[in-house]
């Protein structure tokens, strides 16, 4: 695990300043730009390493990005040479020049290309634009970004990181992003394999197939030397769906900059008919919308005969049952009204999860997770698909602390429940003596059932309160007629004195 250095996250944040100072001040508007032109610079860069080893070989560069003589721009009709294309070229021209081979045919280039492992990024750039129309901005951003190393996955990964994080903490679009630490701790929690299939339904910016994907790269080394598996790793492992083409571009190049080169990322509404996948996936990790009302004719009906509902937090907790395989594991961010709301719809999904597949853990957290951007108070949810029940006893967390303060400025702290949670959840036998008063416990499944499926902490938590003895009223009123009498002496002190 590389760490970000100063000097890179300067260079992010005059590269991101540059961009206000040329008038886009919108957070996604300014990352979808810079992905645009990563990706611009990671293509001549792999090929500059390509052509280097094949020099040191002796032989001519395989299936090269930038091939030999002219490339026809499909949106102006002309032809250019490839050499143009390419950022270690163009990134020297004048202003205006570089301004106009960018915005009319580099940027042509990347949303034309569709070829080998380019496609998963590149499928989606159907209705991308550049708007970064100012030469002398241009000119900024991209010596910045030149100094950037595309070829180290490590440094990118982290950067990319960086950004997604400066996205987050300008308030805007701040929805699309789960907290970088929240989202490890699932995974940790989780501990993806080589042999799972991960899918986030509603991916957003990819960051919890990111975090599955560095767990694997951490943990399975050795195993990935073996082209069988680095062949899952790339193409199998990982699969995000979303219905932002915007989100699709960025966590494409997300993934990408982690090494993972072709990942199964999908343009797809999650819970409409169109997504027919069924016990398809070992893993689901996801945060998935909430707040949102869809019409029902809009929305599979499988999953409107697990919970017939409008509600999406819901419904998404349907379709994780229809998409995992038997045996298949999920946890995801729900909020607090999934835990004890009384509808039919809320009361439905309760019961299928608890009586139908095996529900093993509720942690809840505080409200200020999601700050400053929402301070709506949510829980995670850990469950199998076993489709005939096993539901024993279910483990419950107070989470109160995630590292951060629980205001809006969100300052690291050292208090920090994360690494607690994850050591007692892979360690559940100990949990068994736990009273209701510790910060875990187990809740049998009949004592949920008789609460009417709950799944609320406060429900089963003891809280002990000690007994606070006041003193008698004879005292207290003792107590104020001292005080009146030595205000009255006073008021008459005074105006013995001076009146």
């Amino acid at each position: 695990m590389t760490m970000i250095t100063g000097d890179i996250k300067n260079r992010i944040d005059t590269i991101w300043d540059a961009f206000w100072t040329g008038g886009i001040t919108n957070s996604i508007t300014i990352l979808e730009q810079m992905t645009y032109l990563f990706f611009m610079k990671m293509l001549d860069d792999a090929q500059k390493t390509k052509e280097a080893n094949a020099s040191i070989m002796g032989v001519a560069v395989k299936e090269p990005t930038f091939g030999e003589g002219m490339w026809h721009n499909p949106e102006t009709d002309r032809d250019v040479p490839y050499n143009n294309l390419r950022w270690s070229v163009f990134k020297n021209k004048e202003a205006e020049e570089m301004k106009r081979i960018i915005s009319s045919d580099a940027f042509a280039f990347i949303k034309n290309l569709n070829t080998g492992k380019e496609s998963a990024y590149s499928k989606f750039m159907a209705n991308a634009t550049f708007l970064i129309q100012n030469p002398r901005t241009l000119v900024k951003i991209v010596e910045g970004i030149d100094a950037l190393d595309m070829n180290n996955r490590d440094t990118m990964g982290d950067v990319y990181e960086y950004v997604l994080g400066k996205m987050a903490a300008s308030g805007n679009n701040g929805q699309f992003r789960t907290p970088r630490h929240i989202i490890k701790m699932m995974v940790d929690m989780m501990q993806p394999t080589l042999q799972d299939s991960v899918c986030d339904p509603a991916m957003g910016s990819a960051g919890f197939i990111v975090e599955s994907a560095k767990y694997v790269q951490e943990h399975y080394k050795t195993e990935l030397l073996k082209p069988e598996n680095m062949k899952h790793y790339k193409n199998g492992l990982l699969h995000g769906f979303d219905t932002d083409t915007t989100m699709l571009r960025i966590g494409a190049m997300n993934l990408m900059l982690h090494g993972v080169d072709n990942p199964d990322v999908e343009y797809r509404d999650s819970l409409s008919t169109d997504n027919t996948d069924e016990n398809k996936y070992s893993l689901c990790l996801a945060n998935p919308p909430f707040a949102g009302s869809l019409d029902n004719g809009a929305v599979s009906k499988s999953l409107l005969a697990i919970t017939k509902t409008k509600k999406t937090e819901l419904l998404f907790m349907a379709l994780f049952v229809r998409m995992l395989q038997l045996g298949g594991r999920c946890a995801s961010i729900v909020p607090d009204g999934v835990l004890f709301g009384t509808s039919t719809g809320h009361m439905a999904i309760r019961k299928e999860i608890v009586d139908n597949q095996r529900l093993q853990a509720v942690i809840s957290m505080p409200s200020g997770v999601f700050k400053p951007y929402a301070g709506v108070s949510t829980a995670i949810l850990v469950f199998t698909k076993t489709n005939a029940g096993g539901t024993d006893k279910v483990w419950f967390y107070d989470m109160t602390a995630d590292g951060f303060s629980l205001d809006d400025k969100r300052n690291p702290i050292a208090d920090n429940d994360i690494p607690d949670i994850v050591s007692r959840f892979h360690n559940l036998d100990a949990e068994a003596d736990r009273t209701r008063k510790d910060k875990s416990f187990f809740v049998p499944v009949e004592e949920i059932r008789e609460k009417g499926y709950d799944l609320s902490i406060n429900k089963y938590k003891e809280i002990e309160r000690e007994k606070v003895v006041y003193e008698s009223s004879d005292v207290i009123f003792g107590r104020i007629a001292s005080l009146e009498s030595e205000i009255m002496n006073a008021i008459n002190d005074f105006q013995t004195k001076f009146m």
